[in-house]
């Protein structure tokens, strides 16, 4: 079987992890192409996964250009009438209406696409949503199978009408860490960090809908606790300028276990999300959160067993934390509970499993193009 990932880039993020994650786990001849990241965010590829083999599509990046989307998509068709994939799989928002609209046009005969999350709250105006919505309700129309990485996500999308019902298959991300986690002690040594004092982890790409202002209010709350920033972004000097001695920008980081295990709590203050990857990530790392109700968080933290829901009010968050943080054996127990829930519940090899199962049954089904094709 043979399978073209399609994403706008390859940033640090869940799309990056997951794709990374099954270029080598599915039995499948795989490729993956992607447009260039924004200067201000980090290469996923070049920052933990430099082996992995991608090709570059001029134009296939965040933005919106006519000029670019025209040339992206004459790369994306030229490239995919080359390779003659049974399967598109495409990622991401611009990168899923380029991606679908040249397999339509080289007549690929399977179409499959992920949402990580969505747009529909907290990026555009009134009238750029409902724009969003009815592009993603055509292209539903030739789209063989939609992939959501929770049910809040699929749930939003299923609202707006995207898609029908029976479209959707809910696969969570499966995330493994690169190396295993160190013990706290050796992780502040690392970092530079003082071995007592409590520390909370923030790792967020530092941009409007991630929310990083309401950080920087509640650790001005908590002005005994140090935060550590691990992520860059457009606001990231803005933020600087605002924050007090305790916030410690630390860039993006590939060690970025050593930042979990520093700290005692991981903190997610977004708008919007999809599945949130970096509270994965620190669960496997024995963190318990403290995190807003944004998408498909709450499947992530297990509200009062692996972490604690808040409201968006920057007070109710330093409370969470001032809660943890005074409380060590129950913030023990929630760790090793996020632990466990990760372990079960986001694991690489049950994602790999659950893709492979759908695309076999997308080749399989009785009026698949791919079956009167071949």
């Amino acid at each position: 079987m043979r399978v073209v990932h399609i994403l706008g880039r390859m940033n640090v993020g869940g799309p990056a992890a997951i794709v990374t994650a099954l270029q080598g786990s599915l039995d499948s001849e795989i490729r993956i192409l992607v447009g260039d990241v924004d200067t201000d965010e980090e290469d996923y590829v070049k920052l933990r996964s430099p082996s992995l083999p991608v090709t570059h599509i001029r134009g296939l990046g965040r933005a919106v250009r006519p000029t670019d989307d025209l040339r992206a998509l004459a790369g994306l068709v030229r490239q995919l009438s080359r390779l003659k994939p049974d399967i598109v799989h495409t990622h991401t928002a611009k990168a899923g209406i380029l991606g679908r609209v040249a397999a339509s046009v080289t007549g690929v005969p399977i179409r499959v696409h992920t949402f990580h999350g969505h747009l529909l709250r907290g990026y555009f105006s009134h009238a750029g949503t409902q724009g969003i919505i009815a592009v993603e309700r055509a292209l539903a129309l030739v789209t063989d199978a939609l992939i959501a990485v929770g049910d809040a996500v699929r749930e939003d999308l299923l609202a707006a009408h995207i898609g029908k019902p029976d479209q959707y298959t809910v696969i969570p991300p499966g995330i493994d860490l690169a190396t295993p986690p160190p013990e706290k002690q050796e992780a502040r040594t690392i970092l530079g960090l003082p071995q007592a004092g409590p520390v909370v982890a923030y790792v967020a790409r530092l941009t409007a809908i991630k929310r990083p202002d309401r950080m920087i209010e509640v650790a001005k709350m908590l002005p005994a606790v140090t935060f550590l920033v691990a992520g860059d972004g457009p606001l990231r000097g803005d933020l600087q300028k605002k924050a007090l001695p305790n916030v410690r920008f630390l860039g993006w980081r590939a060690d970025v276990e050593n930042v979990y295990s520093s700290a005692d709590v991981i903190l997610l203050t977004s708008d919007n999300e999809g599945m949130p990857v970096t509270l994965i990530e620190a669960a496997l790392c024995g963190l318990p959160a403290v995190a807003t109700n944004a998408g498909s968080t709450a499947e992530v933290v297990l509200d009062g067993k692996t972490g604690l829901i808040v409201s968006l009010d920057p007070s109710a968050l330093a409370t969470a934390l001032e809660h943890f943080l005074s409380n060590e054996n129950e913030r023990r127990q929630m760790g090793l509970a996020a632990q466990a829930w990760a372990q079960s519940k986001f694991s690489v090899p049950k994602m790999a499993a659950a893709h492979m199962s759908l695309y076999e049954s997308l080749v399989e089904r009785p009026h698949s193009r791919y079956r009167r094709q071949i």
